[in-house]
């Protein structure tokens, strides 16, 4: 049986949907719902936010959420083109959408790292 690099490709893949699917929605939820005041104890209005973007932990959780959804989006992408015809340009999509991928994780990691 030959070798193949797909579990390093499908690691991500599925990391990056669990994350997405259990993380992002209440991530979301919560930040609506403290910027307009509603959950008391989290006021996020006007530089309150700005203060807890910039703690070191929420920069890491940001940071791996955004990276894996990253390789997530990417990877479906990639087969929704191969399964859409380009079959023949199998190995210049995969090499562009997951080089994207590459790129936008080292946008986040700069963003993150405060550089």
């Amino acid at each position: 049986m030959a070798k193949s690099n797909e579990p390093l490709v499908w690691a991500p893949f599925f990391a990056g949907a669990g994350l997405s699917a259990l993380l992002m929605p209440v991530l979301i939820i919560i930040t609506i719902l403290a910027s307009y005041g509603v959950i008391p104890s989290f006021d996020l209005r006007g530089s309150n936010l700005l203060g807890l973007v910039n703690h070191w932990y929420v920069r890491v959780v940001l940071f791996i959420l955004i990276s894996l959804s990253l390789f997530h989006a990417l990877h479906r992408i990639r087969f929704i083109l191969v399964d859409l015809g380009l079959k023949a340009a199998h190995g210049l999509i995969a090499a562009l959408c997951y080089g994207l991928a590459v790129i936008g994780t080292l946008m986040a990691l700069l963003v993150a790292a405060g550089i």
